[in-house]
Formats: C-alpha cells, structure tokens, sequence
C-alpha cells in the first residue's frame, strides 16, 4: 500500500493501474474510521482492482461555529485499517494541495439541497460537491463510493454526477449501526455515557415511523409527531428536523406515497447527529 499526499503522485499511479487494466475504486473519507467507513472500503475491494481511499478533513463544509478544529483524525489508526482491508493507494493532502489558491469555483446541487440538513447547514453542501467534483477529477475511479447514513449527500452527489456527465458510478451502501441501534458516525465519540443512551432514540424514533407507514398510517404529520414524541424523551436531545421526504426530490411530503426517505437531525451535547431509512410503501 502506496501513501501519498500530492495530487500528481496519485495521478501517477492511478495511470500506471489503468494501463493495467485495472477497475478504480475511491473511497472518499474524513478519516477518524469506524466499521461502517470499514464496510465502504470492502465493498470498493471486493467490486474494483486498485483501490483508492482519500483521507482529507475538508474545511469547506464545516460552518462557522461547527466542528472543524476537533473533529476526530486518527490518521495512523486509519492508515493501519488500510493495510488490513487491502487498500492499494491513500490520498492524504493537506488543505493547500486541495485548495492552492482562494477557491473562486464552486459546485452547487440546487433544490436537493435546500431541505432536511441543506436548511440548517446552507454553504455545507455546496463543500462537499466541490471536494467530491475535485476528488473525481484527480483519482478519475469507475465506482465511488459512500453511505447511506449520508443519505441526502449520496442523493446530490449522485446528481451532481449525472448533471456534469462525469464518467464514474456511484454506489451507496447501506448504513451500519451498534447492536441497539445507533448509526455508527466518527462524532459518536462526542458522547457521554448518559448521551451515548439517549442516542438510541433516535432510530427507534425511525423505527416507528415505518411502524407506522406499514399500518397503513399516511398523514405525514401524525408519523412526524410520534417520530419527535419518542425524541423528546430524552432531554440531552435537541431536536434540529424531522423530516420525511420524496426519496428522489428530497421534497417533504404531506402523505406517504412511493419511496420516501425519513430523516432525523439532532444535537446531544457537543454532537450532530443524523440518521434515515428508506420505506416503500409499493413493497407492502
């Protein structure tokens, strides 16, 4: 396993794989790795034949205020995960390869964006596209690929993608989660023990919502109610959305129909969190 930090030595590399006819897989990280970061990984072993994995904390889509400073970075722990899941190259810039100037071009994804977490973190988006459109042009894989948990941004990604006719495949993988439920997520370790309790509620709060759409319950509001009832009962939670949303516009619904995407957001102390599940009410 190659590390490099420049983005002319994975250009080298990348090519001298591609001569060899060799499928390029990326996986795009911040680092700080858990098994579901693991589980993308395999998946890009398992499918491709020179894989790539970016480590890079990118500083566009942290906001004022948020988490950018301590975000969790564990990069020789990460680097070890590497070598044991077979990861052929890792990209590890630093903020000046990526960013070598003031950036003046940006990508935007609009209207995906302006629901669920595009609401209350507005530049963050438009952050992660840009890296992304950035990491896709360096390493130029056949497959990307990112998780479910970040639902909203595999769906604008996924646009993004399609819109600039970029030559890639985007593969979503599913979401892994503890034995009682909660998503794993590098901000976790935020959490107290007491917190780290409370953050169960969260995907039985999503739990209930396909409860309910099973039953045969549609009104939109009357699930979302429930859904904040059952957050509510811890109060280390802050609620920041609750939401449940066209699976393919993103837009929010009045009643359920077709595929819909429920989405949670919320603060427990010094984390963020965010989880979703997919329901089709077509499969009932």
């Amino acid at each position: 396993m190659e590390v490099v930090e420049t983005i002319e030595a994975v250009r080298e590399q990348v090519t001298a794989a591609r001569r060899k006819g060799r499928k390029i897989g990326l996986v795009p990280t911040m680092g700080a790795f858990h098994r579901g970061h693991i589980s993308l990984i395999e998946r890009a072993v398992k499918d491709c034949d020179f894989v790539v994995v970016s480590i890079f904390v990118n500083p566009t889509q942290f906001g004022p205020g948020e988490d950018f400073e301590k975000y969790p970075r564990s990069f020789d722990a990460d680097l070890e995960i590497c070598r044991e899941t077979g990861v052929d190259l890792v990209f590890a810039p630093g903020t000046e390869q990526m960013y070598q100037t003031e950036n003046l071009t940006w990508v935007n994804v609009e209207k995906l964006t302006d629901t669920l977490c595009g609401q209350f973190r507005p530049q963050h988006f438009r952050g992660v596209t840009t890296v992304c459109a950035k990491l896709f042009n360096i390493v130029q894989p056949d497959i990307a690929f990112f998780g479910q948990k970040d639902a909203q941004q595999a769906i604008v990604i996924k646009r993004m993608v399609a819109d600039l006719n970029m030559p890639l495949k985007i593969i979503v993988c599913p979401t892994v989660r503890e034995p009682d439920g909660l998503a794993l997520s590098s901000r976790n370790q935020y959490l107290t023990e007491q917190q780290r309790k409370d953050a169960t509620l969260i995907y039985k709060s999503l739990q209930e919502c396909e409860k309910m759409i099973r039953a045969g319950i549609t009104d939109t509001q009357k699930i979302v109610t429930q859904m904040r009832s059952i957050l509510n009962q811890a109060p280390s939670i802050k609620i920041e959305y609750v939401g449940i949303v066209d699976a393919e516009t993103l837009q929010h619904l009045d009643h359920i129909t077709g595929k819909i995407l429920a989405a949670v957001a919320v603060r427990i102390g010094p984390a963020r969190l965010i989880d979703n599940i997919l329901v089709d009410v077509s499969e009932r």
